[in-house]
């Protein structure tokens, strides 16, 4: 199914369209319109994929903390997986967007966080796909006869208060998926105040991917890694939990297993700032 694990070429997923057994969602998505991606579906997508949407489907009701994206409720996501026709542990699931697998790395891992392992990021994304001129049209597939039960494997997340506890753990590496300005609080485009949690390293997302949207070689993403890989444990954040996971998709597949993610990121820790200003860092 390609070079790593967890992803699958444009090839492949072509020649395994109409396989029944194969369910496909489309994840596009626009932070500062939130529309776009529906729309964009609407308008033309990989033949017989779904949509599921990051603000409706893949997180749930934003708070006073939690951050921005905050986790979704697990039921309400799995009645949309039987609706697309998941079958848990038997349905082969392929995600992709067009943002370098902001969006889609997001559902590969609540898949994977609720008990589902076939689940795959299609390599290049929509972009390839059109390049190559792969069907596509702009028909919304009916409903499909799933069955999933959501067992959420909670091992995979940490909370404010894990994070906290793992600032001066000499076997913990916390690091923040944002571009490298965000991290060091030179700039701040989204949330409130600038900053990043004290003691935590920075691998920008982006460097997972190449510019036109295809996962680094496994030699490539070892090299980018590599001084992170010899803690037990990673904790990955980012703003609000959504590029992190592109974070932990690439360490899954260099056969980095145990990478936990701060779903809140940022958004959740700096709403606790106003009342104790320890927790920020500006490096």
């Amino acid at each position: 199914m390609g070079q790593h694990q967890s992803i699958v070429s444009a090839e492949w997923l072509k020649d395994n369209l109409n396989n029944p057994d194969i369910k496909i969602i489309d994840c596009r998505f626009r932070l500062p319109d939130a529309n776009w991606g529906y729309q964009q579906y609407n308008h033309s997508h990989i033949k017989n994929a779904y949509y599921l949407d990051l603000n409706n489907h893949l997180s749930n009701t934003v708070t006073d903390h939690g951050g921005r994206h905050p986790l979704p409720d697990n039921k309400l996501l799995a009645t949309k997986f039987e609706q697309i026709g998941i079958i848990k542990n038997k349905t082969t699931v392929v995600v992709y967007d067009d943002s370098r697998f902001a969006f889609c790395a997001r559902l590969w891992w609540l898949l994977r966080f609720l008990g589902h392992h076939q689940v795959f990021i299609l390599d290049g994304g929509w972009h390839h796909w059109q390049q190559l001129n792969f069907p596509t049209d702009n028909v919304i597939p009916s409903d499909g006869q799933g069955s999933f039960i959501p067992e959420p494997n909670f091992d995979l997340t940490v909370d404010i208060q894990q994070v906290k506890q793992a600032q001066t753990s000499p076997t913990v590496a916390t690091i923040d998926a944002r571009s490298g300005d965000r991290h060091l609080g030179k700039t701040e485009p989204i949330d409130p105040i600038a900053g990043s949690i004290p003691h935590s390293h920075n691998v920008f997302w982006q460097q997972n991917s190449t510019p036109e949207g295809f996962l680094q070689s496994k030699l490539d993403l070892e090299t980018i890694w590599q001084a992170y890989l010899k803690y037990p444990e990673i904790i990955a954040y980012c703003g609000s939990g959504v590029t992190a996971c592109v974070n932990i998709f690439a360490l899954e597949t260099i056969g980095y297993h145990n990478c936990k993610l701060y779903a809140g990121g940022w958004s959740d820790w700096c709403s606790y700032l106003q009342k104790s200003e320890n927790l920020i860092s500006h490096n």
